[in-house]
């Protein structure tokens, strides 16, 4: 899950999903990361862990980290939040970019049509509750299109 600076929407995601696939039984290794690394070792935005925490999901220990080229080793799949961030996944993974392997989240419930999810960071809480929904019905919708890959 990457997003610009991984501490508004790819904790949500990360969480969500992490949740998600405990209920389901599903053993897969989930993590965030963001293009930018601004925030480099910050725990997620405030309203992020509020609104998570309301929906009984604890993001609250994990620490933002940068996207590496490495990642593309680590994980099958990596999914961008925006366009914008796939352009930057691309520029640090350079030899090492695999497109197969970076989809936009919301592809996942809106196959190409090239839906973001957008990022809350400078808005009012009414924003990171609209982004949980958004990120909660695409990693409902991984589950359901592949968990039958993982068995």
């Amino acid at each position: 899950m990457v997003c610009l600076g991984n501490i508004c929407r790819s904790p949500l995601a990360e969480g969500i999903l992490r949740e998600k696939c405990k209920k389901a039984g599903l053993d897969w290794k989930i993590e965030s990361a963001g293009t930018n690394g601004f925030h480099n070792g910050e725990a997620p935005h405030y309203l992020s862990q509020k609104v998570a925490s309301i929906n009984n999901i604890d993001i609250s220990s994990q620490q933002s980290r940068k996207f590496v080229k490495q990642d593309f080793e680590r994980f099958d799949k990596i999914y961008a939040m925006a366009e914008d961030v796939i352009v930057e996944i691309k520029q640090i993974g350079k030899e090492q970019y695999i497109s197969s392997k970076v989809n936009l989240l919301m592809d996942e419930v809106y196959p190409k049509q090239n839906k973001e999810v957008p990022d809350p960071f400078y808005g009012a809480e009414d924003g990171y509750h609209s982004v949980y929904k958004m990120i909660e019905i695409a990693c409902d919708a991984i589950i359901k299109n592949h968990a039958n890959l993982s068995t």
